[in-house]
């Protein structure tokens, strides 16, 4: 580099005299006569030099390296307009490359979510516990049609008694596990999802699961989808008086099909769902909801084949009116809603439910309400009075949780 091209350039970032003391490259020593505007530009970043430490001053650059270097200037505010018209083209190259670098860098997001919840449990079932749950999500850019997402989640229990009154203390687990990771993308006209991931047909009163599986759908405002997945995560088997398995346990397949409509103000669908394994059921489920101002309606039916638990049923609904919600992103914003329950063990796989429910099924009611403390902060409680399908069993719940979203 020419001595009038280093002095401009350091000259343009405003450099003062003996203003770094540093050496950063061993063929510039102290009172070489570009020592301090090397070091300057070096401290601004403007200059690397090579990676054996030395800055090569005495080496032709090509106009691509001088590029570069112009187009750092640029970026930290100096005025080298004549330089930039001179190496126009080469920056116009440049800096293709540089948005495809940052476009590179902005392909992976994290974000995070921490979860304290307390359960109380009264009535014919007694107990409670309190667990702290985080969340470390990652969200990758495969490319212009694929998307890569993981979730690390680890929980520790700072309460608990059982429902006996006995205190089963604190578990301070810090392990975490991997509960996601799976790839979204399009193959044609086919929207896929694969990998491990929570399926949550619907309302989620037939199915909230940890699955390793694959699900393919075709349409936009009228939506085929088919799923085969793998149950993880689970116990090795929950089981009811008479010795049969009610609830998924890891290994039990499962197999879904389903069809959606968006009808104006009204999402309806209708939905198979099937398990093999240790569990078998077969279930068909349909269902609507509907919005009118701040008011959303929602009712499903869902039925099992057959009576695989004697007394239970084969069928379930469940209805659903809601009011406004909390939105994370708005502080002050709540809602409110209430449901009734009537569900037969025979109709749901494994339901999503923060309250006590029995082996033969339940059926009662239930009350929340969520509001937004600040942004990003949101609070629930949920109240459930539920009783037994078949017994005079009942429980009543009582789960709070505060959510803080990164």
């Amino acid at each position: 580099m020419k001595k009038s091209l280093v002095l401009a350039m350091a000259m343009a970032l405003g450099v003062t005299a003996s203003a770094y003391a540093a050496n950063p490259f061993s063929d510039v020593p102290a009172g070489h006569w570009a020592y301090d505007a090397v070091n300057k530009l070096a401290a601004e970043g403007v200059v690397d030099g090579y990676p054996d430490g030395t800055y090569g001053g005495d080496k032709l650059m090509t106009r691509y390296e001088m590029a570069q270097i112009v187009a750092k200037a640029m970026a930290k505010g100096a005025n080298v307009d004549k330089l930039a018209a001179e190496f126009a083209d080469e920056l116009d190259s440049l800096g293709v490359r540089i948005a495809n670098l940052e476009k590179k860098a902005d392909n992976v997001k994290i974000t995070g979510e921490v979860r304290a919840s307390y359960r109380d449990v009264d009535g014919d079932v007694d107990g409670d516990s309190g667990v702290l749950r985080s969340r470390l999500w990652v969200n990758g850019q495969i490319n212009e049609d694929w998307t890569y997402t993981g979730m690390l989640e680890n929980e520790q229990t700072f309460h608990g008694t059982d429902d006996e009154g006995n205190d089963l203390g604190a578990s301070g687990d810090d392990d975490l596990s991997l509960a996601r990771a799976y790839v979204e993308g399009r193959v044609g006209g086919l929207d896929v999802v694969a990998g491990r991931y929570n399926e949550v047909p619907f309302s989620g009163n037939i199915l909230d699961a940890n699955l390793d599986m694959a699900k393919v759908s075709y349409g936009d405002k009228v939506k085929v989808s088919a799923l085969a997945g793998k149950a993880y995560d689970y116990a090795d088997g929950v089981f009811n008086s008479n010795g049969d398995e009610y609830l998924l346990k890891d290994g039990d397949r499962i197999y879904i099909g389903t069809l959606e409509a968006a009808l104006g103000d009204v999402d309806a669908y209708v939905a198979y769902y099937k398990t093999d394994s240790d569990l078998e059921k077969d279930i068909w489920n349909v269902g609507a909801s509907y919005g009118f101002g701040d008011f959303t309606l929602s009712a499903e039916y869902m039925r099992g084949d057959e009576e695989y638990y004697d007394g239970a049923g084969k069928d379930g609904w469940w209805a659903d009116l809601a009011w406004k919600g909390a939105e994370a992103d708005q502080p002050g914003s709540y809602g409110i809603h209430a449901g009734y329950y009537d569900q037969s063990v025979n109709a749901y796989i494994m339901p999503t439910t923060d309250a006590e429910y029995f082996a033969d099924g339940y059926k009662g009611w239930n009350v929340g309400v969520s509001y937004t403390f600040a942004k990003n902060i949101v609070g629930m409680v949920n109240y459930w009075d539920m009783e037994a399908q078949t017994t005079n069993e009942d429980a009543q719940t009582i789960f709070s949780e505060l959510y803080f979203m990164l």
